[in-house]
């Protein structure tokens, strides 16, 4: 009677290690956006039945009845553009950066995906300071604002005669 006790329990031990590891293996990684600085695994992936990874977009369009259409991040803060850039250049640094953090790619494993309607196209620069690659926009590095505190927040706009949002 003991040792048939014994066998059941390493069984369900078995099982359970079994469907641990199944699990783990099987669940996709994700990795949270910071609420205004990096970019890791967007959330939302998984298989769909043509065999296709289904990822949410990295940039998604908003609207304002003053500014119009304009980019917001997959945590849905606004995206900055700033005028003293130059096409796939960031030209923000020190202080700049801590006030205007890049918009950047944690996971470069992750695919550059864009909304339907934010039709431009999406890749990475690399900064100056050799930190995680920055996304941009038809080559435009994408910036946050730090006084930005909640999703549909535009203060950054017109901030210094240099920073506006990114229009589709």
């Amino acid at each position: 009677m003991k040792s048939s006790t014994f066998v059941w329990i390493i069984v369900i031990v078995l099982v359970l290690l079994g469907g641990w590891y199944f699990l783990s293996r099987s669940a996709p990684a994700t990795t949270a956006v910071a609420p205004q600085t990096e970019l890791g695994t967007q959330g939302g992936a998984g298989q769909t039945n043509t065999g296709q990874v289904a990822v949410t977009p990295v940039v998604t369009v908003a609207h304002d009845a003053k500014l119009g259409d304009y980019l917001v991040a997959s945590n849905g803060m606004t995206l900055y553009r700033y005028t003293k850039d130059t096409p796939n250049v960031s030209n923000c640094s020190g202080t700049c950066v801590v006030n205007w953090p890049p918009y950047a790619q944690t996971n470069t494993a992750t695919p550059l995906v864009a909304s339907a309607d934010a039709t431009g196209t999406l890749s990475t620069l690399t900064r100056a300071d050799n930190s995680s690659p920055q996304i941009s926009y038809n080559g435009v590095p994408l910036y946050f604002w730090k006084n930005d505190t909640k999703p549909g927040d535009t203060t950054g706009q017109g901030v210094g005669g240099v920073w506006y949002v990114v229009k589709p």
